[in-house]
């Protein structure tokens, strides 16, 4: 390890986040959520970026002074421009055209380089970026839609925090919609450890009334950070017995909204896997049933989106 001025000043772990029972309808019984907006930069995106950098500097592969690069729509990218100020990292996000500006202000603000890509190439046009700067500049790549690393943050961290306080460590059904596909992997994966029979969910946003002005990651246009056809970290061969509840991106925003209304301030994700989480309880119809899910990231990085749309 570097003993140079403000190389890995800070190599902490990520405190656990608050597990609560969330419940809209008092007719069902309650969700419960992992407050993941509690983390250091506002989402759970910050497990995996000190994960992989932690394990990457531990193995050599990243010094003080290395170049960080990632293709993030947002979450994943401040998790990173953080943590790399943190550690003595230099970090560039490679961001698709149309990604909302307090998304790019945060990355700046931690010291990080934001680039962008067309916004018809999507985020594959952004990982070629992100190939490209490995080659020609040494960058290291977390490549969080196919690292392996980032299912395992969340099965060895977040999913054993929610075993250790959830009533009886018993766990029936574990929620989440997929961007890496990372989340869902992990929490499956962790709970399944330590003996939950556990079934995975897939909350799966879907728009019945066409694009609009969509985001240019989110594959169902309205949803920012779920992606579809990206990962190789989601399979459904990794999660037998997998769950789909597909949530139309209205009931996905408005459900934010009430959430934010009870005071928590989280973004459409969260909306999105609270009310796929909601569903699943209308189906299983068993009031004994324990369903986690997470509210993954905070409503900041979304004021000038269609999700503050009605109070400005």
């Amino acid at each position: 390890m570097s003993d140079l001025p403000g190389c890995h000043r800070y190599l902490n772990r990520v405190a656990p986040t608050p597990l609560v029972p969330v419940q809209l309808d008092t007719s069902l019984p309650p969700v419960w959520c992992k407050l993941e907006f509690f983390n250091p930069s506002g989402s759970t995106k910050d497990r995996i970026a000190r994960f992989i950098l932690e394990k990457a500097w531990r193995g050599g592969r990243v010094t003080c002074g290395s170049l960080v690069a990632e293709a993030s729509s947002g979450s994943t990218s401040i998790a990173l421009a953080l943590a790399c100020a943190q550690m003595g990292l230099k970090f560039v996000a490679v961001m698709p055209e149309g990604v909302s500006s307090e998304r790019v202000l945060i990355i700046k603000a931690y010291g990080g380089e934001v680039r962008h890509t067309p916004k018809d190439a999507g985020i594959r046009g952004a990982i070629a970026e992100t190939e490209r700067l490995a080659k020609e500049n040494g960058a290291f790549l977390p490549r969080q839609f196919a690292n392996d690393d980032n299912a395992d943050a969340h099965r060895f961290t977040t999913a054993r925090e929610v075993v250790d306080v959830i009533p009886g460590g018993r766990v029936d059904a574990v929620v989440s919609g997929v961007g890496t596909g990372g989340t869902l992997v992990g929490l499956y994966l962790g709970c399944r450890d330590v003996g939950c029979a556990v079934t995975p969910v897939h909350a799966r946003p879907v728009n019945l009334y066409g694009d609009g002005d969509a985001e240019c990651c989110s594959f169902s246009g309205r949803i920012p950070g779920v992606v579809d056809r990206i990962s190789t970290i989601f399979s459904e061969e990794r999660l037998p017995g997998l769950l789909t509840v597909e949530v139309p991106d209205e009931v996905a925003m408005s459900t934010t909204r009430k959430l934010m209304k009870l005071g928590f301030p989280v973004g459409p994700s969260s909306g999105l896997n609270y009310a796929a989480a909601v569903e699943v309880l209308k189906r299983r119809g068993d009031a004994s049933w324990q369903v986690v899910t997470v509210f993954p990231d905070r409503m900041e990085r979304y004021f000038t989106t269609e999700l503050f749309g009605p109070y400005v």
